[in-house]
């Protein structure tokens, strides 16, 4: 079997669980720093420690999956077609143009062009997309069912993304339709326990991730966790500045979310492994 590109982390496990980390790279190479209006900028909305939060994953015998490459490079979690994943709310592309907050990323007349967006997919969407493919495929060679678990986090307070202040825990299905009802049953259950907020399918409803590979009726069940960052990090509440975005790491302020997460994925182990 031909090695995965350096960008391309994957952690082999036997279980029948594969977490995905498509948005904690950071990464820019040189050939695409072109335009970038400022590095922070590039960064400022990766999903930060998230592969430290989930490191615990492996343990359980789970398949992680992580590219390094930053978001602003492509968005592993768009739709290549375009196609909006939420039509009428606003959103980024699969080569983001602005920030969550609406910032331009480029300089004007710099932002990559269709030949240059089809060459990021071939490179790294593609790439990232076939691997997922290809662990599920050999997951359920021994399995009747497989989770997928995408991971992710945002700042809690963005007004141009949503309303208000997020709930810790955003679980999204696509509306019900990429796991068995059982199993987000199972995860909400968790969560409403956990002492942190929570919702389900609200404004994050699954990204194409999930969306794409989520199919319950051939034991392929894709469950989006989408956690506001201040249920895991110290968060300046708000709009935020290079220099204190973002917060340090830090594990005994993680942990309580931490404990929570690792549940969750029991969870979807004791889910894949009963179901007949």
């Amino acid at each position: 079997m031909s090695a995965h590109p350096d960008w391309l982390s994957v952690i082999r496990g036997e279980a029948p669980l594969v977490v995905s980390l498509p948005h904690t790279g950071t990464d820019i190479p040189s050939d695409y720093e072109h335009g970038l209006v400022s590095p922070w900028l590039a960064r400022k909305d990766a999903d930060w420690w998230i592969e430290r939060l989930y490191d615990f994953a492996a343990d359980l015998g789970a398949t992680v999956i992580r590219t390094t490459i930053s978001r602003t490079v492509i968005d592993v979690n768009r739709d290549p077609s375009g196609v909006s994943l939420y039509p009428g709310q606003a959103t980024t592309e699969l080569c983001p143009t602005t920030t969550f907050d609406g910032e331009p990323l480029y300089a004007p007349g710099t932002e990559p062009n269709a030949e240059e967006i089809a060459e990021r997919r071939t490179r790294f969407f593609d790439p990232y997309h076939a691997t997922l493919r290809a662990e599920i495929e050999r997951l359920r060679a021994r399995h009747d069912n497989v989770v997928i678990y995408d991971c992710h986090s945002i700042r809690s307070v963005i007004p141009r993304l949503f309303d208000g202040t997020l709930p810790h825990f955003n679980i999204g299905t696509n509306g019900g339709t990429t796991c068995a009802p059982v199993l987000t049953d199972a995860i909400e259950a968790i969560c409403a326990g956990s002492g942190f907020s929570h919702v389900v399918n609200g404004r994050f409803k699954g990204g194409y991730i999930t969306r794409s590979l989520g199919r319950p009726e051939a034991g392929v069940h894709a469950v989006q966790m989408e956690l506001a960052c201040r249920g895991y990090m110290r968060e300046p509440l708000g709009p935020v500045s290079e220099g204190e975005w973002p917060s340090a790491y830090d594990e005994e302020f993680a942990a309580p979310m931490r404990a929570a997460l690792t549940r969750i994925l029991q969870a979807c182990l004791t889910f894949a492994q009963s179901k007949a």
